[in-house]
């Protein structure tokens, strides 16, 4: 049996999307110079843009988490876990691009430094909770026990989202600044 194969084509752009947004009504907003260069505009902060994605990830855990991880089938324990894994990445990149809108300087860039920075800028209430949230997560990445999933589950349902909740409520306040 012989398969033809289609060549793949580009989508032509129209010109109308030049200089809007997006489908979804975010993203950067560009516009032409003199010189034909396309310049992002400055009122665009990256922390913010980090922070929808956060919100959209973290309004997914706690929908995950609403009647309590007893009620959940084994399938859906690994779901949440996966969520609370992308979830917590969004985290800690949106507090590093925060920190560094604020001027801060952070060295070296590693999870774990970005949460005792914030902690010291008094951005999260609970240091510790998050110190155990990047041990969890990095667990979790290598290991693949249901005991160990199912204590996860617990410990993301009773400490970690109420410490995300506090971060995503400081953020909020922060960005309607």
């Amino acid at each position: 049996m012989k398969v033809l194969l289609r060549p793949r084509t580009r989508r032509k752009r129209s010109p109308r999307s030049f200089g809007s947004k997006n489908k979804r009504g975010f993203g950067p907003v560009f516009f032409r110079t003199a010189g034909a260069k396309l310049q992002t505009m400055t009122t665009d902060i990256r922390w913010k843009q980090r922070f929808q994605n956060f919100d959209r990830g973290f309004v997914l855990l706690r929908e995950a988490l609403e009647h309590g991880p007893s009620a959940l089938s084994m399938l859906e324990k690994e779901g949440v876990i996966q969520r609370f894994e992308y979830t917590f990445e969004l985290a800690w990149k949106t507090i590093k691009d925060f920190l560094e809108a604020g001027g801060l300087v952070i060295s070296p860039i590693t999870p774990r430094q970005v949460i005792k920075d914030a902690f010291a800028a008094k951005v999260l209430a609970d240091g510790q909770a998050w110190i155990d949230m990047l041990d969890h997560r990095n667990l979790l990445s290598h290991t693949y026990d249901f005991s160990v999933f199912a204590k996860a589950v617990d410990a993301i349902h009773s400490r970690y989202l109420p410490a995300m909740d506090s971060l995503h409520d400081y953020l909020i306040e922060q960005a309607l600044k």
